[in-house]
């Protein structure tokens, strides 16, 4: 028996949100006349929006780029502390400085090891902040866009 693929399956959204097309489908609106309604105005706020979700995306992206590098650079860190650390551990000494030793090292580690994730939190949370505040921001804009439009729309008494 032959397998099927669902008619919604054969739709290609690449091909629906192709930049190239935008130009297309905004001239087609421009020159879709509605009483009251100024078309220019609403794909120019679309335009914004995009922008501003691309901004968003890009301030996400970059700050994923920048937790990436740091774990990047605290494994090297950590590999490098980690060599040093067997070092003096191999290192003579009485069984008694040894244990005292190892107990300062792992504090050492744990005290670290808090702090990279505390510094990794703060970068995501800074890098999500900014995003957001940028679709905030465009949010608002479009509100007093609305507002305006519709104040223009409406007849005076």
């Amino acid at each position: 028996m032959a397998q099927t693929k669902p008619p919604f399956m054969d739709f290609d959204m690449t091909k629906f949100m192709d930049p190239t097309k935008f130009a297309d489908m905004t001239k087609m609106m421009v020159d879709f006349k509605m009483p009251g309604v100024d078309m220019e105005a609403m794909i120019a706020a679309q335009r914004k929006n995009i922008e501003a979700v691309t901004a968003a995306n890009q301030l996400a992206f970059e700050g994923v780029q920048a937790v990436m590098r740091r774990q990047a650079e605290i494994l090297r860190q950590t590999m490098e502390e980690s060599s040093a650390v067997l070092s003096q551990m191999m290192a003579a000494g009485t069984p008694e400085d040894k244990i005292a030793k190892q107990a300062d090292m792992v504090k050492a580690a744990f005290e670290k090891a808090l702090s990279n994730m505390k510094e990794l939190s703060e970068m995501v949370a800074k890098s999500n902040t900014e995003a957001a505040e940028v679709l905030s921001n465009r949010m608002k804009e479009s509100l007093e866009e609305v507002k305006s439009a519709m104040a223009k729309a409406m007849p005076k008494k």
